[in-house]
């Protein structure tokens, strides 16, 4: 969501008022893309990401104000539960500063974070989900303290009506329910961005839906949620749960959930904020001063307010974003699939293999969307949050394969080609994408690892929660090292 809001009570006249208001902005939209009034000259690419506070003992820490504070930097803000933090580092061009450059620079504010947070009781950790986390961690006092979380628990359970229900089996069964939206604070993220023309846009959007299971199967690092052990990434189907404002009877109906990948192919970034308008309601129907069309008739650039506000709302897995910088609007793809971590390394190849694979399938002269159902996409996603790197996921030409062969002989020559043609050589690729090759090779990443831990631990440990804190008091170590998850050793 993004943006500081105000505690307030909504009215209908509010509603009334942001239903007008967002369509205007949409209206101002077509027209900035009709005029090509974009930036897209100098694309650039973001990084997000979320992590988990913990105590001395790998236990959640409710401590974001306190680390917040002590960190002093904008960079830095709070997420929905007082376990988590956000970095945002700055963008850059893909290529900038060296082969080095960016992993020192992340690993630099990383690092200087966590000993500010040392000094208040607390340690980092980039985990899809806390291992340690349990039911009566998320809780409303859970919550942190800015209005806008506690504004948006009221209004998803307002139109749900109801307690959520969270369902997940995997090797054990979770069944709870929730009365706060605070288990979505369990799921911590990795954020790709990736600054596109409007004319690029459906091109990298479509080629990001198209790899996103591939992208999870490789990268899963999240196999225990409250102490069960679940799907290799748990963060997918609670992310998808938890936020959901349909009672049983409205899912039914076919009614689109908030968390969605979405339902079709598309031909311009335009569809995706026609869709957010014509499918969902307003969650938080908040009004700005400015008009959007008449500051567009004055000459001027307008944020669009409520158009992004209610685009913050909509947790697509590949998000549209509309933003302005350096006094220009932009469009980017928020690739959003992906858990934290468990390194630094692991997390720039995981970038590297993204960037590097969506440039090759939109510069393909016949697209893999083309060839490819968008359901088969979305099923690879669930398929490879389940299964991890036992996935067997669909790919044209190939039909199903698991996922190791598919990057080893089809889609890792592809992203290396990509990175080529943005400029990286191929002594720089080489070092990000030989992570991803080694993933493969071993069929090892965070989530695998995990698992192997702590069924090891359980023969030392007097009971399963022992098990998970030994397990992440270990992951700890082994991701400030920085060797990739592939690498680490299970005794």
């Amino acid at each position: 969501m993004g943006r500081d809001v105000p505690a307030v009570v909504f009215t209908r006249e509010d509603r009334r008022r942001y239903r007008i208001k967002v369509q205007r902005c949409l209206d101002a939209f077509a027209l900035m893309l009709r005029e090509a009034r974009f930036e897209s000259g100098r694309p650039q690419v973001g990084l997000e990401i979320e992590l988990n506070l913990v105590d001395d003992h790998a236990e959640p820490a409710m401590r974001n104000s306190d680390v917040l504070e002590a960190i002093a930097d904008p960079a830095w803000s709070t997420e929905l539960g007082r376990f988590n933090l956000e970095i945002n580092v700055p963008p850059r061009r893909l290529t900038e500063g060296g082969p080095d450059s960016w992993e020192s620079e992340v690993r630099a504010a990383l690092n200087h974070a966590d000993e500010r947070a040392r000094s208040v009781g607390a340690h980092l950790i980039m985990i899809g989900i806390l291992p340690t986390l349990r039911q009566q961690d998320v809780g409303e006092c859970a919550l942190s303290e800015n209005p806008r979380y506690r504004l948006l628990n009221d209004q998803v359970f307002a139109a749900r009506g109801e307690d959520l229900h969270i369902e997940v089996d995997g090797v054990d069964r979770l069944r709870t329910y929730a009365d706060t939206i605070t288990p979505e604070a369990a799921c911590t993220s990795t954020q790709f961005h990736l600054q596109v023309s409007p004319e690029e846009f459906p091109g990298y959007w479509n080629a990001a839906q198209a790899i996103a299971g591939i992208q999870v199967a490789l990268a899963a690092n999240s196999p225990f949620l409250f102490g069960k052990e679940l799907w290799h990434e748990t963060r997918i189907p609670l992310f998808e749960q938890a936020t959901d404002t349909r009672p049983k009877e409205i899912k039914v109906q076919g009614v689109r959930p908030r968390v969605w990948f979405g339902e079709r192919w598309i031909n311009s970034v335009f569809d995706l904020f026609e869709e957010n308008i014509r499918y969902f309601p307003a969650l938080l129907p908040l009004c700005d001063e400015q008009d959007p069309l008449e500051t567009l008739e004055q000459g001027d650039i307008p944020e669009l307010g409520e158009l992004t506000l209610h685009n913050g709302t909509i947790y697509r897995w590949n998000r549209p974003v509309y933003a302005i910088a350096h006094d220009k609007p932009h469009v980017r793809v928020e690739n959003r699939v992906l858990p934290a971590g468990p390194t630094v390394a692991d997390t720039l190849a995981n970038g590297a293999f993204y960037y590097g694979l969506t440039r090759a399938l939109v510069e393909e002269e016949r697209p893999v969307w083309s060839r490819m159902s968008f359901a088969a996409a979305e099923d690879n996603l669930h398929t490879a949050a389940r299964h991890g790197m036992d996935a067997l996921l669909y790919w044209p030409g190939m039909g199903e394969v698991p996922a190791p062969e598919l990057v080893l002989r089809r889609l890792l020559p592809l992203a290396h080609r990509g990175l080529e043609h943005s400029g990286m050589d191929e002594a720089w690729r080489e070092p990000l994408l030989g992570i991803i090759e080694q993933r493969c090779v071993t069929a090892r990443n965070g989530a695998v690892w995990q698992k192997e831990m702590f069924h090891q631990a359980t023969a030392s440990a007097p009971g399963r929660h022992e098990a998970l804190r030994r397990m992440t008091q270990q992951y700890i170590d082994y991701m400030h090292l920085n060797a990739p998850a592939h690498t680490w050793p299970v005794d």
